[in-house]
């Protein structure tokens, strides 16, 4: 095992590394930038070390700060947790490189996963079902219109490094293709540095569902279940579950051996996720790979009872699997709730000073946050302050739980997303589990 990981990240998961840490034994290094000095993270690592100015590029996002902070310190691996660097194949090269163990996966696998375009194909060779697409990046905006006709309006276009919405859209008539094809362009150049671009045929309310899975260097794959992540803004997660109410217990084992399947297929290892889109038919496509810990891991552990970042540190050092798919059982059901420092009509970004915390507890709560009384929201990173995860023995009673614990949660001096969630759990959709991806369109509309 590790004799010291530094963790690169900041927030509620710098502090659920740190407390998996603990547990381990393993002394840990929190590194923050001038805006995070008074973060929860610096106060509970065992060592921290400041690595630049607020902005993420001058501190969280710079390499070489971050690696002089691991040999400056003695930690033997970097915990990247999820954001920042966390799928950054060159970060995991140049840990490698410098002695240091990076908690993840190998960076060919970060590379191969990472390009959307070559992961489509990956998966097309190895024979998991995909959503019908261009045969690899699209050239030229000429083959546009011919193959926009074979696959059939409406189609998606995506930029093969994407992630978050970005570089995405929708086309539904021939005319706006050429438009919309050079928008998703430009705005992939600005967000990733590369403006490839594949096509899809896009799948009409169907549901986000993403599988689990855990896998050694000795061959062994497991997976975890599945999180139903339907419910999304701007293709932004906003509430998870595990599981997902729709699949049945054959279908669970079927897409779970998919996911395997497409893991195995690459000689993958360490914790990922394989997403999926889930028509209305019952029929799912993969759709990209996680090569990392995800926000709503929480949830997995919920039902299953494994401590997935414990699992992950325990792969990165090279331990075989403790457990095998026929010990993998799920109990009960989960579900998270993001907080967000965020204008819950306008959805715009609520900076600014804490000044009361009440956080909500009682059977089946678990809350995940850096945020306390006093505390200032910084206006540099993401808005996200908090996960709220409930858990009960079925679904109507870990949403009763959710509406509870978000009734008994306090937070004043800013604006977040509470009153949103609350909305959201009185929804008659929500409640018959009748969701899609485009839940949060019709519930605006309400």
């Amino acid at each position: 095992m590790f004799k010291k990981i530094l963790i690169a990240n900041r927030g509620e998961i710098a502090l659920r590394i740190i407390n998996a840490c603990k547990e381990l034994g393993i002394p840990t290094v929190g590194v923050y930038s001038v805006a995070d000095r008074e973060s929860l993270h610096v106060k509970l690592a065992d060592e921290c070390i400041c690595i630049g100015a607020a902005a993420s590029s001058k501190s969280y996002l710079s390499i070489p700060s971050i690696i002089a902070a691991a040999e400056i310190t003695g930690a033997d691996a970097v915990h990247p947790g999820y954001g920042f660097l966390a799928e950054n194949a060159y970060f995991a090269e140049v840990c490698k490189g410098c002695g240091i163990t990076f908690i993840g996966p190998r960076s060919e696998h970060i590379r191969l996963m990472g390009d959307k375009s070559h992961a489509r194909d990956t998966m097309i060779r190895k024979k998991v079902p995909v959503v019908p697409g261009s045969d690899g990046p699209i050239r030229c905006e000429d083959e546009l219109p011919e193959l926009a006709e074979h696959l059939g309006y409406p189609v998606i276009l995506k930029a093969s490094a994407g992630g978050g919405g970005k570089g995405m859209r929708i086309v539904r008539e021939k005319s706006d293709l050429i438009s919309a094809y050079n928008m998703a362009r430009t705005e992939a150049g600005a967000a990733f540095g590369d403006e490839t671009m594949y096509m899809e045929k896009y799948i009409e309310n169907p549901r986000h569902i993403e599988v689990q899975i855990a896998a050694d260097n000795y061959g062994n794959t497991v997976h975890l279940g599945e999180r139903e992540c339907s419910i999304q803004r701007n293709h932004q997660k906003l509430i998870e579950e595990a599981l997902s109410s729709v699949l049945t217990p054959e279908q669970r084992r079927e897409i779970g051996n998919t996911a395997k399947k497409a893991a195995t297929a690459i000689g993958y290892s360490n914790l990922g996720t394989v997403e999926f889109l889930l028509d209305d038919e019952g029929r799912y496509y993969f759709m990209e790979m996680n090569t990392r810990i995800q926000v709503e891991h929480t949830v997995t552990e919920g039902v299953t009872d494994i401590d997935l970042v414990k699992l992950q540190i325990g792969l990165a050092a090279e331990e075989k699997l403790s457990f095998t798919q026929r010990d993998v059982k799920f109990t009960g059901h989960c579900i998270e709730c993001r907080i967000n420092a965020e204008d819950p009509v306008s959805f715009m970004p609520s900076p600014g000073r804490i000044e009361a915390f009440h956080a909500p507890g009682g059977l089946g709560v678990r809350l995940e946050t850096a945020a306390y009384s006093g505390y200032t929201v910084s206006p540099y990173y993401d808005s996200m302050i908090g996960k709220l995860i409930t858990f009960g023995h079925n679904r109507p009673e870990a949403i009763a739980r959710m509406k509870r614990a978000l009734g008994m949660f306090f937070i004043e001096g800013i604006k977040t997303n509470i009153p949103m969630h609350l909305r959201i759990l009185e929804d008659e959709d929500f409640k018959t589990g009748n969701l899609t991806t485009h839940f949060m369109e019709r519930f605006a509309r309400k």
